[in-house]
C-alpha cells in the first residue's frame, strides 16, 4: 500500500451541499478501489492562477489516502469526467 495525496479543485459557483457531494463521491471512488482515506483537508475558496472554464476561483481540497498502485489511475479516470471538478492531481508521497 502506497500513500497518496489527491488535490481537487471544485467549481466555486455551486452550492455548499453540492460541493460536499462532489467530495463525498471522490472519497467513495477511493474506497471502491481499495483505498483508505486518512484525511480530507479543505482549504476553502482560493483564486486560481489562471482562468479555467471562465472561472477565476475554486474550492481546494486535499485528500490523503493509502491504496495499491493501480488505484490512482482508476480514480483519475473517474475524476476526469466529473462535471464540477475543475482540476485534480494525485501524487505519491514518500514513505
Amino acid at each position: 500500500m502506497n500513500k497518496y495525496e489527491l488535490a481537487v479543485v471544485v467549481n466555486a459557483k455551486i452550492e455548499d451541499d453540492a460541493r460536499a457531494a462532489v467530495i463525498e463521491k471522490v472519497v467513495s471512488y477511493i474506497t471502491r478501489f481499495g483505498g483508505q482515506v486518512s484525511d480530507v483537508d479543505e482549504w476553502g475558496k482560493r483564486r486560481l492562477a489562471y482562468e479555467i472554464q471562465k472561472m477565476r476561483e475554486g474550492y481546494y481540497y486535499f485528500i490523503h489516502f493509502e491504496a495499491d498502485a493501480t488505484a490512482p489511475a482508476e480514480i483519475e479516470s473517474r475524476l476526469r469526467i466529473m462535471d464540477n471538478v475543475l482540476r485534480f492531481l494525485c501524487v505519491r508521497q514518500e514513505a
